[in-house]
């Protein structure tokens, strides 16, 4: 090995390091919930420090609302797929009742990445934040604006990219987050 090839190899090395240190920070979780936190056989105290950051929590939880939301409906739907796979790898389950969970984990991943497009969409459009819910034929939405109510514009405005997405005509929109 001459000199170049080890220059070579030495940066493909700390371009790889680089690049774990990075994906690390981008795939931390943003959220971590209190519960994640607490053992449920431990005390808590309630001196003033906690205190204090149970204040803080109280203010910021608006600001998490859309991430607190986010992150039930992901717990929830990949335990509902986690369920629907266990059906499916069942051998003593008859095939028509694999053929309806292979049906319903398809349409919940469908529905999950036609929530995350509409919520990427409406973010794109100049909204806060977004929130889809996709429930069998209905759309549930809230975003995040300054306005205490959304104007027709806004309200076709969101429909048209529901829809666009969806294909789902029953959608309901929530007012407005702050």
């Amino acid at each position: 090995m001459n000199k170049k090839q080890a220059v070579i190899i030495v940066t493909l090395l700390v371009l790889i390091v680089c690049a774990g240190v990075l994906a690390t920070k981008v795939n931390s979780p943003l959220y971590v919930s209190d519960t994640d936190l607490v053992d449920n056989n431990s005390t808590i105290s309630t001196d003033s420090t906690d205190q204090a950051k149970a204040n803080e929590t109280a203010a910021n939880s608006k600001s998490d609302y859309f991430a607190d939301a986010r992150l039930t409906r992901e717990k929830a739907n990949a335990k509902t797929i986690s369920t629907l796979k266990s059906i499916i790898d069942d051998k003593n389950v008859s095939e028509e009742s694999k053929k309806n969970a292979t049906q319903k984990s398809i349409n919940i991943s469908t529905a999950s990445a036609n929530a995350a497009k509409v919520e990427n969409m409406l973010k794109g459009k100049g909204y806060k934040e977004a929130l889809c819910t996709i429930n069998d034929d209905k759309v549930n939405i809230v975003v995040k604006t300054d306005e205490q109510k959304l104007s027709d514009k806004q309200l076709r405005e969101i429909r048209d990219v529901v829809l666009s997405v969806t294909n789902l005509r029953n959608i309901e929109i929530e007012p407005p987050v702050h």
